[in-house]
């Protein structure tokens, strides 16, 4: 699915199991690229700069005021999708630091796990060999605790699905020296008393939703960045 597109972009190798790190100094010109659905794109945000992403960058230019973003989230992406349309286009870009986001559409089209497994595993190994770029990958939201799905029929399967994922994200993204950003638990811990965390859709975050998301990604982020030796 990829040939013909990766060998286009020179490969920017990283010895195997060292800890990946963005530039220290302001100077440095960061590149950001998203990866991922509909919450990657925006949807249910009141403006694309007030979803997760576009509040990431706001971060990093703070750290790094010459800090880019490249947006590729797509609405109705699967895994699939981002694995055949986005990562081809992102290994072209050379990014410092990527995040992943995707999955609900693979469990509500019923995908099949070892399917979604094949392709995580795809994305993240063709990243960490061929780019030096941090990687952030987020756990899915238990989607049941959404207006759309809370109390109908479908809940109790939906949550297996939903935490068989997360269980393949969680092992793929540590065989690839990955960052983790556990939304699933935060999902438990603060949508219940948090209504307004969910956007007028009843599924998507609102821009309450999205700012929580994306302070909970910049504590996986933060870390990341190498900070200049102390004189």
């Amino acid at each position: 699915m990829l040939s013909g597109c990766v060998s286009s972009a020179p490969p920017r190798e990283s010895p195997p199991d060292t800890l990946r790190l963005l530039p220290a100094g302001s100077a440095a010109s960061v590149l950001y690229v998203a990866l991922g659905d509909s919450t990657v794109e925006g949807v249910g945000a009141s403006a694309p700069t007030r979803n997760y992403v576009g509040r990431l960058h706001e971060r990093l230019l703070e750290v790094y005021p010459r800090a880019r973003l490249v947006n590729l989230g797509v609405g109705g992406a699967t895994a699939a999708g981002v694995l055949g349309r986005q990562l081809p286009r992102a290994l072209g870009l050379q990014p410092d630091l990527v995040t992943l986001s995707v999955g609900p559409n693979d469990i509500t089209r019923e995908r099949d796990p070892a399917s979604y497994a094949r392709d995580i595993e795809t994305i993240l190994r063709t990243l960490t060999n061929r780019t030096t770029a941090v990687v952030v990958v987020n756990l899915i939201p238990d989607l049941t605790l959404t207006p759309r799905f809370r109390g109908k029929e479908i809940e109790p399967r939906l949550r297996q699905r939903v935490v068989a994922f997360n269980e393949i994200l969680t092992r793929q993204a540590r065989a690839h020296g990955t960052e983790i950003v556990d939304l699933y638990t935060a999902s438990h811990q603060e949508v219940p008393s948090r209504p307004e965390l969910i956007g007028a859709d009843h599924y998507h975050p609102s821009d309450e939703g999205y700012a929580r998301w994306a302070e909970l990604m910049w504590a996986g982020i933060e870390p990341r960045i190498m900070r200049p030796p102390k004189r």
